[in-house]
């Protein structure tokens, strides 16, 4: 029988190695898996690279794991974003690496590692120093950069429902980066709101495969970010 729900939040996070490469899904402050962070804060995981939209913010989640020293390396589209202070403080004081990708290019190359695709060729950042060192192409007389699949060990992120099988949906915008951060890592955790019967959710309805789910956890008051 399948059942990839787990007993509780640490045994969520079991097993996510030092130095992993931890894709978190988010945005703004919507999406972002409050819980399973904590989690992995208390797992004691080290010199991780972290994968998500922006920095974090406030001194909570994301930017608490930085916080600790426990992240080597952020791949993010807004570093800078309100409320970043930990980042911008650990940037200045060169205690963390960044790799800057645009948004879109973010996205697509994560769906790239999902889908088995070795790259792809963009125009957005031609000509800018994030294309220095890419091998650019001229492509129908117009030029593009080529971008490298974007793979992670572990993907947390935030669901809305989920059932024993994995099977996912989302609430609304929470649902940004989760689908295609689920499909390109090799283990994918995902907190839901609530777990509910087999068949409950519609078929149709379903937006993140159990095929792509290794663990869920129920969390049903989950915390918005910046919360203590």
């Amino acid at each position: 029988m399948i059942n990839k729900i787990v007993p509780s939040l640490a045994a969520a996070v079991a097993g996510i190695r030092d130095g992993a490469v931890v894709l978190v899904s988010g945005f703004g402050a919507s999406g972002i898996p409050v819980e399973l962070i904590d989690a992995l804060i208390d797992q004691g995981s080290r010199d991780l690279t972290v994968v998500t939209n922006n920095a974090g913010a406030g001194r909570t989640d994301v930017a608490k794991l930085m916080a600790m020293g426990r992240v080597r390396k952020v791949v993010c589209s807004y570093p800078r974003s309100a409320g970043s202070v930990v980042f911008e403080e650990l940037y200045a004081a060169g205690k963390i690496e960044l790799e800057l990708v645009p948004q879109g290019t973010l996205s697509e190359r994560m769906r790239a590692a999902g889908a088995g695709i070795g790259g792809f060729y963009t125009p957005t950042a031609v000509g800018t120093q994030l294309a220095e060192g890419k091998e650019v192409r001229t492509l129908n007389g117009r030029d593009y950069v080529l971008e490298k699949p974007l793979k992670g060990d572990v993907a947390l992120i935030k669901a809305e429902l989920a059932d024993r099988w994995g099977n996912l949906t989302y609430r609304m915008a929470a649902r940004n980066f989760a689908p295609t951060m689920a499909m390109a890592a090799d283990v994918t955790v995902a907190q839901a709101r609530r777990i509910v019967d087999l068949g409950r959710i519609p078929p149709e309805e379903v937006i993140t495969p159990g095929i792509f789910v290794d663990r869920v956890v129920e969390v049903p008051n989950p915390r918005q970010p910046g919360q203590e």
